[in-house]
């Protein structure tokens, strides 16, 4: 535990990734005169599960200086606007809906009438609520156009990436070397603890001995200093997110390149489908519960048209849930050691940069008493949580209801309060997102992301042909939506041409 102000001296982190190399990059960009050392195994293979990412990918690599154009050809990398959900709804004209990231257009010209539209709908007129129609980064995927505008546009786009997460962590090493971080292979055997429980030292296979101020665990599911030697308490989220398992195979990748992650319903979970430059990096996250392995590979394969192909499927087993502790005594759990989340929203790289960057702030601070630490700790807490909510409303709200997976999706009941509440106020409220506001209550996301989902998936009342309404304003404010965002999407090139 770090009980003064001064920032550790030594610094190991267990297991490179992109985890591991995203912490050594941070650490060595802002703390210069600390010793970082990075041990990774190469028995140890990198897990790599999901190959894409939120703007926090860009909020990282404007931390550490770096431009798209540095580190995007290097790791076979495309742009990403949002992903869009298929085949989780069966209600007409809702079979597909894109949540799209934040533009500064949003807030101004968009949302308004995107929520106004909503709480029509939700009374029982007949208006247009689909949320595709409604956002510039929907526009962009539609079109398949890169997000970064010309220089003269006056509005921020945010935009993720899609990437190779092998060459994303090979990159990254690079790049931590460069700034004087040292790496060493090997593989660690022991952990030696002080007599007050804080870790010592790790002891790798070949005897030596890397002792530190404090350490950071990038070792994956194994945690082998957070759950392993000072045995923080693992918080399961196994009773509402089922998934247990995941199949991974490349396909060919197609022209003109996509700038969105597609997530398709399947029988017993759901595929994503990431473009990168050179290929589509695709995946079948579901549960053995419903479906063996191989039939979930062969479902995988149906669905790409691979039937026949002798392209290798990759399988794996995920753990979905978080430690109590991220932050216990002088180490830190970053990325699958401190907890995970299935990627159907992207969040992997999300947790992995907040968690790094708000222990910096803290150690910076002079806040890195027990204090302090359980506010940390509750703080990502909160944020696994708030993402695990987002994630269970996604299978509570589907659509599908045609067998014994999706029905038993449906029927949960074992929701946090908060989803409890966020559901009670789309049902029952008369301004959704100004209730969401007042109670406080919207989590990770902010209420447009929740509104996209709810309405995206057609969780709508029927039409009442009772009510009436002036057919003519509503068609001329959105005749006028319509133009705006086709003419903010003139000052975008093609995604192809971004990459160049």
């Amino acid at each position: 535990m770090l009980e003064n102000t001064s920032l550790p001296k030594k610094i190991v982190i267990v297991g490179g990734g992109t985890a591991g190399w995203m912490a050594a990059n941070l650490l060595a960009t802002r703390w210069k005169n600390s010793e970082i050392q990075v041990v990774e195994s190469q028995d140890v293979g990198i897990i790599g599960v999901g190959e894409g990412s939120t703007p926090h990918l860009k909020l990282f690599f404007d931390a550490i200086g770096l431009q798209d154009q540095q580190w995007m050809a290097q790791c076979n990398a495309t742009y990403k606007t949002g992903i869009r959900f298929e085949h989780w709804s069966k209600v007409a004209g809702f079979e597909s809906y894109f949540h799209p990231f934040a533009a500064q257009t949003d807030d101004v010209f968009t949302l308004p009438l995107f929520y106004k539209n909503i709480q029509a709908r939700m009374q029982g007129l007949a208006v247009n609520a689909h949320p595709d129609h409604y956002f510039l980064e929907s526009y962009l995927a539609k079109h398949k156009l890169g997000p970064v505008p010309d220089e003269c546009f006056p509005f921020g786009v945010a935009y993720g990436y899609h990437f190779d997460s092998a060459l994303l962590g090979q990159f990254l090493a690079t790049h931590a070397q460069g700034l004087k971080v040292k790496r060493i292979i090997g593989h660690v055997e022991n952990v030696l603890q002080h007599e007050n429980g804080n870790i010592k030292a790790v002891c790798l296979t070949d005897g030596c001995q890397l002792d530190a101020d404090f350490f950071i665990d990038c070792s994956g599911f194994q945690s082998l200093l957070l759950q392993g030697a000072l045995q923080a308490k693992f918080v399961s989220y196994q009773d509402n997110l089922v998934n247990n398992a995941a199949v991974v195979m490349p396909s060919n990748i197609t022209s003109p390149l996509p700038v969105e992650t597609k997530s398709t319903a399947l029988t017993s979970g759901w595929a994503w489908q990431i473009p990168l430059k050179e290929r589509f990096g695709n995946g079948y996250v579901y549960s053995k519960e419903y479906i063996d392995s191989d039939q979930a590979e062969t479902e995988l394969r149906q669905h790409l048209n691979l039937l026949d192909s002798d392209v290798e499927a990759r399988h794996l087993s995920i753990k979905v849930g978080r430690v109590e502790q991220h932050w216990y005594k002088n180490c830190l759990a970053v990325g699958l050691s401190q907890g995970f989340i299935e990627p159907l929203e992207a969040t992997a790289i999300a947790l992995a940069f907040n968690t790094i960057s708000q222990f910096i702030q803290c150690v910076e601070q002079g806040k890195g008493t027990s204090q302090f630490q359980k506010a940390f700790n509750d703080d990502i807490n909160q944020r696994f949580d708030g993402i695990r909510d987002y994630i269970v409303c996604h299978y509570k709200m589907n659509q599908r209801l045609d067998n014994d997976y999706w029905l038993d999706r449906a029927g949960e009941q074992q929701l946090s309060d908060n989803l409890n509440r966020i559901l009670y106020l789309w049902h029952n409220s008369k301004d959704f997102v100004q209730d969401m506001f007042q109670h406080n209550v919207w989590g990770a996301y902010q209420p447009k992301s929740w509104a996209c989902m709810l309405a995206g998936y057609g969780v709508f009342p029927s039409i009442n042909k009772a009510h009436q309404m002036n057919t003519a304003a509503y068609q001329h404010e959105m005749t006028g939506l319509d133009d705006f965002i086709r003419r903010c999407g003139l000052n975008f090139k093609i995604h192809e041409q971004q990459l160049k």
